[in-house]
């Protein structure tokens, strides 16, 4: 199923109306603490949700990075993205994922003629990003590698969508010349 832009939201809107039942239950039964506990509770919350919406974005642009590339090209379905909001299964499937798309951008590319630099498009900091994130598990230095993984996969975004314009870019040049210029004169 292909998403049309201005669709995003019409997809989060169940996703917000359960977080916003789950914020009235911890409202009713939070009303005993004093106002300094249930702060902190409401900015943790707030911040949570707001890493949560980051990630449902980056989790769009993979899924539309997918999308664009043809189906011949494609070795995951799009829509496998959102695997990855399934807990402890993601630290798994993080991996598999970045080998996915990697090999699906790298197919897109070939077929279109696209010269890359890299041999595995987005695969080298795909992988640190996901390493870094199963890191954090680990105590003490858990907190620095999410805190580099945050970094990696803004960098892996970041290549992800530069690759997904590119192949928006250059989405004709498997056409012969011929049927090019017969398209173009066309329209």
């Amino acid at each position: 199923r292909t998403i049309k832009r201005g669709q995003d939201w019409q997809m989060i809107i169940p996703f917000i109306k359960e977080i916003s039942g789950f914020m009235r239950y911890i409202h009713l039964n939070f009303k005993h603490m004093d106002l300094m506990e249930s702060s902190f509770i409401g900015i943790f919350i707030l911040i949570i949700l707001a890493l949560l919406s980051v990630y449902i974005f980056f989790l769009i642009t993979l899924q539309r990075t997918l999308e664009t590339i043809d189906i011949s090209s494609r070795t995951m379905n799009p829509g496998h993205v959102w695997f990855m909001l399934i807990p402890l299964f993601n630290m798994v499937w993080q991996f598999i994922m970045v080998n996915h798309i990697t090999d699906s951008i790298r197919n897109e590319c070939n077929r279109l003629n696209i010269p890359v630099q890299e041999a595995r498009p987005a695969y080298g900091i795909g992988i640190t990003m996901c390493a870094l994130s199963v890191c954090g598990l680990i105590p003490v230095i858990g907190y620095l590698a999410s805190f580099a993984g945050i970094i990696a996969m803004i960098i892996y975004w970041r290549k992800v969508n530069t690759y997904k314009n590119l192949i928006i870019a250059n989405h004709d040049n498997f056409l012969l010349d011929a049927e090019r210029e017969a398209m173009q004169s066309r329209g």
